[in-house]
């Protein structure tokens, strides 16, 4: 039975490259449904997107979100799209569509839940990217989650990823935005999907084509969401070291008055003291957190896992 292939290209003022990427795309692959989720684009994207489905004749439809940000194009893409297989990539030209067959090889053979495209394998993106603190920012993401998730991923930050359906209907997309490429990465190694690497070529944006991306503020927005996704999945650890810095603050404040009791009998220095006291209560009611918190992740792993397990392709 031939599986349907939803392409996905969210586009926000891409009206210099969003036909050029659709028709590069309905070369390779004819067959597939090519969606392009205009995110309330201020430029003539939408109107060039509707007329190129005419002339080249591919099947699929424009869909329309208005509220900004990647990741809410990319949930309305989830959310209306029924297909055995999803691509995402973007709508600047930046990833070739000659790369699809290698990416959609392994989840045609059942050998992987997501496939991503590879940047770093052939040093391509460092050539061509011209923003040297995206790399920078790239390798330090990629290095923190593959510590914290036991990961061994490459490009955690590439758009060029292709998906089964099981994962993308078990997927809850909570970003708001560019961080998604970075809690979808999560979400696939906490949930324990099977997760494939694929080298794919990357070229930057044409002339003219301005990037949406600013170093600086989706930096921090990545940041916050790896602190945020910590917190929420690998509390142990987390509360664990605040529990622990706040009994060290306790015994480092409440050394002096311990000391001073024993030496005159007295305490003078009553405020440590009560720092001191303060801080060893809220070191315990942190590792009390943790270990409540720990408890409820593994729940929720526990029942996605079980969710999979009754899971059906309609």
């Amino acid at each position: 039975m031939m599986k349907t292939i939803a392409i996905i290209l969210p586009a926000y003022n891409e009206e210099l490259t969003i036909v050029d990427t659709m028709k590069d795309f309905y070369g390779i692959c004819p067959e597939a449904e090519i969606y392009v989720i205009d995110n309330a684009s201020k430029d003539r994207t939408n109107e060039l997107a509707r007329a190129a489905y005419k002339e080249i004749g591919c099947k699929g439809r424009l869909l329309e979100e208005p509220r900004k940000g990647k990741a809410a194009a990319v949930r309305k893409a989830f959310t209306d799209i029924d297909a055995d297989i999803y691509v995402m990539a973007d709508a600047d030209m930046t990833y070739p569509a000659s790369d699809l067959p290698a990416l959609l090889s392994p989840i045609l053979e059942n050998k992987a839940d997501i496939v991503c495209g590879n940047r770093h394998d052939s040093g391509v993106y460092k050539r061509e990217n011209k923003r040297p603190f995206h790399d920078f920012g790239n390798n330090l993401v990629r290095k923190l989650i593959n510590i914290l998730f036991n990961g061994k991923l490459e490009d955690i930050l590439t758009g060029y990823r292709v998906m089964t359906k099981r994962f993308v209907k078990n997927y809850p997309i909570l970003a708001g935005g560019f961080e998604l490429e970075t809690e979808m990465s999560i979400h696939s190694l906490d949930k324990g999907y099977s997760i494939l690497e694929v080298p794919t070529d990357y070229r930057d944006r044409p002339e003219g084509s301005v990037s949406k991306l600013n170093t600086i503020t989706d930096g921090l927005l990545v940041l916050k969401t790896i602190f945020s996704i910590f917190v929420k999945h690998r509390p142990l650890i987390f509360f664990t070291i605040c529990a622990l810095l706040f009994a060290l603050g306790a015994l480092a404040a409440g050394s002096f008055p311990v000391i001073e009791y024993f030496q005159t009998g007295t305490i003078l220095h009553v405020p440590l003291a009560i720092l001191a006291s303060g801080l060893s209560i809220l070191s315990m009611l942190s590792f009390s957190v943790a270990v409540i918190l720990d408890g409820i992740a593994a729940s929720h792993r526990f029942n996605h896992a079980l969710q999979l397990l009754h899971w059906r392709d309609n």
